[in-house]
């Protein structure tokens, strides 16, 4: 089977171009011009230049695949929301109305748990009422409907919805701001906002590469259904703070600020940030906000019908991580 990949020098994509050429697929790579592309050259992958914005790039990267699985986007918490549109929403249908003239049939599409947003009963399954906070979430549940869209017009799609992903080779992300910033005794590691009570929902990047692993060989089962994808478990941001602690060998902070109060102190490294270009998530108004609702999603759905089990939980996978940081000078 032909696999086109796009966003395949991306960190999930590497991960899962990995795992299907180990698993004998033939994987054709999209990327960009200006991506990097070591690790897909070493996995001697089949490589296509492709722009979600260029729509006879995207018929050129489609030719002669069975099928796609889409994970490239613009992924930023802080973006422009009519480059979300361009990229993750437009760029989608581009690529769908590509798959068409070239009569490709099926479509794997790498949606987010940020595409449902905070929820107020933990766990959510897949019927919840989407209800996104950020423009990338938002984004990406406006992708879902095009995809669901273009099902009416014959393409067969399965969607998938990763929670925040974790692991080796993750850089510039919210996980990777999280981890390396209480390994490095950062300000933010110090204070716990709000209670420390709320739920969030990690998952390690090969127990995701195991999601689109399972919806694409058995896509006859998958085939017009959406499942979210994640450890089991969804952990108290004490609990996390805790496992950290531990793996970095240091103390877990114990004293709790108000958001309000976090707020005000987060709001001129903010500015600041802003003024150098600089970006790091936890340094963000907005992420008092998320860290004091619960993102906690049912994994039941994808177990019961794929089969899926995940194989980390939180703390093998960072433990995990956390070495290969140290290993490459990240902390």
């Amino acid at each position: 089977m032909k696999v086109l990949v796009t966003g395949a020098s991306g960190f999930l994509g590497g991960h899962l171009v990995e795992k299907l050429v180990e698993k004998g697929y033939d994987v054709i790579g999209m990327v960009r011009k200006d991506s990097p592309r070591r690790l897909l050259e070493d996995l001697n992958v089949k490589l296509r230049v492709g722009d979600l914005q260029d729509q006879e790039s995207l018929v050129n990267a489609t030719k002669n695949v069975d099928t796609v699985v889409h994970l490239a986007a613009y992924y930023t918490f802080f973006g422009k929301k009519e480059i979300y549109d361009k990229i993750n929403v437009q760029g989608t249908r581009y690529l769908l109305e590509a798959m068409i003239k070239n009569n490709v049939k099926r479509i794997i599409y790498c949606s987010t748990t940020e595409a449902v947003g905070p929820v107020k009963k933990p766990y959510a399954d897949e019927d919840i009422e989407p209800n996104p906070v950020y423009e990338y979430g938002k984004s990406k549940l406006r992708a879902e409907n095009v995809v669901k869209e273009y099902g009416l017009k014959g393409i067969d799609y399965t969607i998938l919805r990763p929670s925040g992903i974790y692991g080796p080779r993750n850089i510039d992300d919210v996980s990777y701001w999280f981890i390396t910033g209480f390994a490095k005794n950062s300000l933010t590691s110090k204070f716990i906002v709000g209670s420390g009570k709320n739920l969030v929902q990690f998952a390690h990047v090969q127990d995701i590469v195991q999601g689109f692993v399972l919806a694409l060989e058995k896509f006859d089962i998958a085939k017009g259904r959406t499942y979210f994808v994640s450890e089991e478990k969804a952990y108290t941001y004490q609990e996390v703070y805790e496992i950290l602690a531990e793996i970095c060998n240091r103390k877990s902070p114990k004293t709790h600020i108000p958001p309000t109060l976090a707020k005000l102190m987060i709001a001129p490294v903010e500015f600041f940030n802003k003024v150098f270009g600089k970006e790091n998530f936890n340094w963000h108004i907005s992420t008092v906000d998320a860290v004091t609702c619960d993102r906690a999603y049912s994994i039941e759905r994808i177990k019961r019908e794929l089969g899926y089990s995940p194989k980390y939980d939180l703390r093998k996978g960072l433990k995990e991580t956390i070495e290969w940081y140290k290993n490459n000078g990240m902390i």
